[in-house]
């Protein structure tokens, strides 16, 4: 495999820089130390590229919370970094690894990866129920135990040493993941790390394993076969695999067929037939147009959940769900036109009145 290289001269540039900076600023910029960078960013542009050829930069501390994320109110340790230099520098550096990263990406993993994420993933597991009646018969579901603060950072490091050979890229890399044991949830750079720590198991389920149905969304992995004792022997060699990296799958791995019960994935439940919304997501979208109709009006975020609620909605058969709990309070087109409103003047750089762009 040829290695990558001149990769940090391109990092450092100015105008690299300044797209950080203002990719970094999304959904912040009404904060006031994000507003002081954004109307002097040539001065921080600079500083930041000072910091970079440099090799001057160490990571902040970071701010540590516990948060219970999800309908699952699953528990999560939150390590956010400093806006500044932090942020800025994790952009600066993803804009010119992710190409690289994504060269090499397998084509069904979908979490946190640009134009893929849950409607890819949803999409190709309906298509391969559909057209392979015999190849889908039986499901082997899993996930990775406490994925992210498992990876092994030197395992890490020296995978990236297998992809770049620019020392200098490799220096601001090591510099990251050594800011904290394992991936720290809350960096930008992170669920990038943590597909390409997995790029490996993905080739081996494809082309040692020859898995031809596999899905993975972060460390959530379906794969579809005929036999089910093939099945059983993936899921003890991706058991080694994961161990040789310092990983190990929950116990709470499933093998079953799927005429007799529906795979519980991305938000939804794909049957031999139909798809409908998971229990718990269903009941939470009603509890959240409840909740918007009493107040009487739509803010921005009531706005992004319904356009959220939508992608799971239109990739189900629950056409007659969002007529009845839905669009009474709230269509697709009115949660629509309030983002845009929204990102209208985000855009422009202006502080949003209370309730701007929310209001129909």
């Amino acid at each position: 495999m040829k290695r990558v290289g001149n990769l940090y001269e391109k990092i450092c540039d100015t105008g690299n820089i300044k797209q950080a900076i203002l990719s970094s600023s999304r959904g912040k910029r009404d904060q006031k130390r994000v507003k002081h960078i954004l109307n002097n960013i040539d001065v921080y542009a600079e500083r930041v590229r000072r910091l970079l050829i440099t090799q001057s930069y160490v990571p902040s501390p970071y701010a540590v919370k516990t948060v219970r994320d999800g309908a699952a109110q699953k528990e999560r340790t939150i390590h956010k970094p400093r806006y500044y230099p932090d942020q800025i520098i994790h952009w600066a550096l993803m804009l010119q690894l992710q190409p690289v990263i994504m060269r090499s990406m397998y084509a069904y993993s979908c979490g946190s990866v640009p134009k893929r994420g849950t409607s890819l993933g949803q999409k190709m597991l309906r298509r391969w129920l559909d057209t392979d009646y015999k190849g889908t018969k039986y499901c082997l579901k899993m996930d990775i135990s406490k994925f992210y603060p498992s990876v092994d950072n030197e395992i890490l490091k020296q995978m990236f040493r297998r992809k770049l050979k620019d020392r200098d890229c490799l220096w601001l890399i090591d510099a990251i993941i050594d800011s904290a044991q394992g991936l720290p949830i809350g960096n930008y750079t992170s669920q990038w790390f943590a597909n390409f720590y997995l790029e490996g198991l993905d080739r081996f389920i494809k082309q040692e394993l020859g898995v031809k149905y596999y899905i993975r969304y972060v460390d959530d992995l379906v794969l579809l076969g005929p036999n089910k004792k093939r099945l059983h022997a993936a899921r003890r060699a991706i058991a080694d695999y994961l161990a040789g990296i310092g990983l190990q799958l929950k116990g709470n791995w499933q093998v079953f067929q799927v005429n007799d019960r529906g795979i519980d994935f991305l938000g939804l439940r794909f049957f031999r037939d139909h798809t409908i919304l998971r229990k718990r997501n269903a009941l939470r979208i009603r509890r959240r147009m409840r909740k918007i109709a009493r107040k009487g009006q739509l803010s921005y975020k009531d706005a992004c959940a319904v356009i959220s609620y939508w992608g799971w909605i239109k990739r189900s058969d629950s056409y007659r769900f969002y007529h009845k709990y839905v669009k009474p309070v709230c269509s697709i087109g009115r949660a629509k036109e309030a983002v845009s409103q929204y990102a209208l003047r985000d855009n422009q750089g202006r502080e949003i009145a209370p309730g701007a762009g929310g209001h129909s």
